[in-house]
């Protein structure tokens, strides 16, 4: 029988700065991925410092009247009501990633609390557990969203919790299949013949393998989170007006698609935009923690 001492250091487990290091050198090799990245940190920085520093509000109705053209005080013009575009885009792209990101934390900790407890656990556990996520799958994600919000309400908290509850069911599927395969690891039988409790291994031994294909998944689904969100804004069913989301701004030009198309053009790009850069990166990501590919 091994000791607690011998467990810690169980051979089957990569070092924790190996990794580390493999990773980086495999994440600078991929350049879409880096691109992605270093252009996600630009646009966070800008849309959640530039509001401190821009002299507009999001609401506020400029002198220079609606539908004007871009100049160097407002460099995206102004839009119907002759509110600051440039304001607009910058409050709209904070609550959209806000929206994103708290969407995809939730998203992560059901799926891999459910995935997780199903695949180390097994039995009764595995079989309920898999068969409501199994059940959950089967119903479209998006009509699921837009009958939750119709019935529950559209406030911010209640739009990312409806987002969060539609798209936790693959990240349960990919924790599921990983704690099967690491639970078999001697690390973790080591541990079980040492005494230590379920729970504890669960934890300290198996999520931290885990790991990197949650980080893989949180990276794909906060696109697909910031996707959902505008486009449940564009129906009207997401943040309601006049809180601007880039899903919101999207819907009100519409009718002014032909007349100023920037007011269209803008959100729609920069939407478009950020989810590429997320799913390149995810995928860059993949790559630099797939061991497979790391040994190339």
């Amino acid at each position: 029988m091994e000791t607690p001492a011998n467990i810690e250091t169980a051979p089957e487990v990569e070092p924790v700065q190996q990794r580390k290091v493999t990773f980086w050198t495999s994440l600078h090799r991929n350049k879409i991925a880096m691109l992605a990245f270093w252009f996600l940190i630009v646009l966070h920085v800008i849309v959640f410092i530039g509001p401190l520093v821009w002299s507009y509000t999001p609401t506020e109705m400029t002198t220079t009247g609606p539908l004007a053209n871009w100049s160097w005080a407002h460099p995206f013009g102004t839009d119907d009501l002759g509110r600051d575009v440039f304001a607009r885009m910058l409050h709209g792209g904070r609550i959209t990633l806000l929206v994103g990101l708290a969407a995809m934390l939730f998203s992560l900790l059901i799926g891999t609390i459910i995935g997780a407890c199903a695949g180390f656990f097994g039995k009764v556990v595995e079989s309920i557990l898999m068969r409501v996520t199994e059940a959950m799958m089967a119903i479209p994600n998006f009509f699921f969203v837009l009958v939750a919000l119709t019935v529950l309400g559209t406030s911010p908290m209640m739009v990312i919790i409806v987002i969060a509850c539609s798209g936790w069911m693959e990240v349960a599927r990919v924790v599921y299949g990983e704690t099967l395969k690491w639970k078999e690891y001697e690390f973790v039988e080591a541990a079980n013949a040492a005494g230590a409790k379920p729970l504890r291994i669960l934890i300290k031994y198996i999520i931290p393998q885990v790991l990197p294909s949650i980080i893989v998944s949180g990276t794909l689904m906060i696109a697909w989170a910031i996707l959902t969100e505008s486009a449940i804004s564009y129906l009207g069913l997401g943040i309601q007006p006049p809180t601007p989301t880039w899903g919101n701004m999207l819907q009100n030009a519409q009718q002014y698609l032909w007349t100023a198309p920037v007011l269209g053009i803008l959100p729609g790009a920069a939407i478009t935009l950020i989810v590429l850069a997320y799913n390149f990166l995810g995928d860059g990501l993949r790559d630099a923690l797939d061991p497979k590919f790391v040994k190339k």
